[in-house]
């Protein structure tokens, strides 16, 4: 079984093999991680930070991620996780140790909760609504995000492909 960083390095794979039905950015440096993660006051789980690293913000298949990036329009602001982030805690009082990584659709937001790292520094990912603060009743989606990015943009591919 590959751990999350593997599992992010396969969906590295994943999203350049198929270069017809993804976009990304350019990645993000050192200092705009750094950046980023001062912001929030978190520090990115080692399978988002090295997506985050590759990509900065990226889509496959429809299925879309927040990530960190700029835009000239925007200059020095971080969008993405950052942006999206820090307006759920203002705005709907999403709780401090949740990185917004996507959105689920459904009007929640797929989080990963650093409150809850495990042995190799990586968070669960769960989905959070406006208003819910009991982490019980928050539906996990995954283990890690790197685990559950590739299954997910996986799927993704194969039911893309199939469709064609």
């Amino acid at each position: 079984m590959m751990n999350a960083v593997e599992a992010s390095e396969r969906l590295i794979e994943l999203v350049r093999g198929n270069d017809d039905i993804a976009n990304h950015a350019d990645g993000c440096n050192a200092g705009t991680m750094a950046t980023a993660e001062s912001d929030l006051g978190v520090t990115f789980p080692p399978s988002y930070r090295r997506l985050v690293e590759e990509f900065g913000t990226w889509d496959i298949a429809g299925e879309e991620f927040l990530g960190v990036y700029q835009t000239p329009a925007m200059g020095q602001k971080l969008l993405g996780s950052v942006t999206e982030t820090l307006d759920a805690r203002s705005q709907y009082g999403m709780p401090p140790d949740l990185i917004v990584a996507m959105f689920d659709g459904m009007g929640g937001l797929v989080v990963l909760d650093s409150s809850q790292a495990n042995q190799e520094d990586e968070y669960p990912v769960l989905v959070w609504n406006p208003g819910v603060v009991d982490r019980e009743s928050m539906e996990r989606l995954g283990d890690d995000f790197g685990s559950f990015a590739f299954a997910l943009c996986q799927r993704a591919v194969t039911r893309w492909r199939e469709s064609d």
